[in-house]
């Protein structure tokens, strides 16, 4: 397992364990984000200054993926969220997100991306398919699953998400559907050797083509979904707003016939009040038409990656970030 040449504190990498996108993003952001400001949406009408979901009494569950601690303090959730590369990182600090969540009474979902966080030291999807096949990588996940088994609270692993989406944003999306199987089986046979009892999550964006990634029944424990709402998109795309159920309803349909627990793994929203609004109170909310809806885990930070139509990147942080 490759180490991480710059020096980043335990601390800092702690943070980037628990939700914080990673330094090569942050400073890359830093440095463009005059650009990426300029060619943000425009959204008027907006004087909710906290925009987190409402808790229902009897509703489904809810978690978040919180770098910026907003959701601390809140005893309503349930998931706290992490995403991990799977190489240039200090898994120890894996114990620091542990702690969090076991003095919240929270389960930990690990998402861990196939990657290096490290721009430079990103493999081509080739490079990436190749090496994984060939083995190169099982000491790293077999290193992140012998951590996992040592960790106090209950761990879910996500691994390689939205590996359907053909964006060209993860080097492990859009591979043959049967390359990408092998993949996802392998690494979590390593996990259930490593760290027996920890739970499976299979991840598709929700697009059309996801069915091909399937695994099989008992490679998965439960099935997430990313949703997203972003009101100038909305109108370019879908000619008006769209509502939590209707963006979740595509994918929902698609993965339902699994009849497994489903998960939103990654929500966010973003747009004026008229907008987010009915994000915010129907997110948690019980619906008929999504009866195998088990929790909804926000995504709360600004998006790493830049949307098309010169959108920029979405802040859905639920806080308005006055440094923005």
């Amino acid at each position: 397992m490759k180490t991480l040449a710059k020096k980043i504190s335990t601390a800092t990498i702690a943070m980037l364990l628990l939700g914080v996108a990673d330094l090569s993003h942050r400073s890359e952001a830093q440095n463009a984000i005059a650009v990426m400001n300029a060619g943000a949406q425009t959204i008027t009408d907006k004087t909710i200054t906290d925009k987190r979901p409402a808790i229902h009494a009897d509703g489904i569950k809810f978690g978040a993926y919180d770098p910026h601690g907003d959701f601390g303090a809140q005893q309503s959730v349930t998931t706290e969220h992490l995403f991990l590369p799977w190489e240039d990182v200090d898994l120890e600090t894996l114990r620091v997100a542990d702690a969090y969540a076991l003095a919240r009474g929270r389960n930990l979902l690990i998402t861990v991306e196939p990657w290096s966080w490290d721009v430079d030291w990103r493999l081509t999807s080739d490079e990436l398919r190749r090496k994984l096949f060939r083995g190169d990588y099982d000491v790293n996940m077999r290193a992140i699953a012998s951590m996992v088994a040592q960790l106090k609270s209950p761990v879910i692993v996500r691994w390689g998400q939205e590996m359907e989406d053909k964006s060209g944003r993860f080097s492990w999306s859009d591979w043959n559907p049967s390359d990408y199987i092998a993949a996802y089986r392998r690494m979590m046979d390593i996990v259930r050797e490593e760290a027996p009892g920890t739970k499976l999550m299979w991840s598709p964006k929700g697009l059309p083509g996801l069915n091909a990634y399937y695994p099989g029944d008992g490679y998965v424990d439960f099935v997430g979904l990313s949703v997203f709402g972003l009101e100038p998109y909305d109108q370019i795309v879908h000619k008006g707003p769209r509502t939590f159920s209707e963006a979740l309803k595509p994918g929902y349909d698609l993965v339902a016939q699994y009849h497994k627990p489903i998960w939103v793994a990654e929500l966010g929203y973003e747009g004026s009040d008229g907008y987010i609004k009915p994000w915010m109170e129907t997110a948690t909310m019980k619906q008929s038409d999504f009866p195998e809806l088990q929790e909804v885990v926000y995504f709360n930070d600004r998006d790493v990656h830049s949307w098309p139509f010169n959108l920029g990147r979405p802040d859905w942080r639920v806080i308005e970030d006055a440094s923005n």
